[in-house]
């Protein structure tokens, strides 16, 4: 799997796109098959604060409930209400499957992430592969 390397990620398997002040948070592939068929997606509410490495919300999968953790801090602009009724599309388009939207109050926690190469490192040592 390739991971777009726009993107940012974290090492509890989100990524973030960032344009501007705002990013775009989702779960990796990776994440998505580990976690197996996605039943349901627990996001905040638009304005609410998020904090990065503090828990925003959850998805749900047959196997298991996961805990989704904010790449950055800043203020949540969208939520993506496709996921309320088609929570899998997750499973079919991880990259393109957007949770939320933030506001950055601290752009500079962007440079902490992940990119690209170095998270396919990180997830080829979890796995040992």
């Amino acid at each position: 799997m390739a991971y777009p390397a726009s993107y940012r990620y974290t090492r509890e398997h989100e990524w973030i796109k960032v344009e501007g002040d705002q990013g775009t948070v989702g779960i990796t592939d990776y994440a998505q098959n580990s976690l197996g068929d996605i039943v349901f997606v627990d996001a905040p509410k638009v304005g609410a604060t998020v904090e990065a490495g503090k828990v925003f919300g959850s998805v749900e999968s047959v196997k298991a409930v996961s805990d989704l953790y904010s790449p950055v801090s800043g203020t949540v602009t969208a939520v993506n209400e496709e996921l309320n009724a088609a929570p899998e599309k997750i499973n079919s388009a991880a990259h393109d499957s957007w949770i939320i939207k933030v506001k950055l109050s601290k752009p500079a926690e962007v440079d902490a992430l992940l990119n690209a190469a170095d998270y396919e490192k990180f997830t080829s040592e979890e796995t040992g592969h």
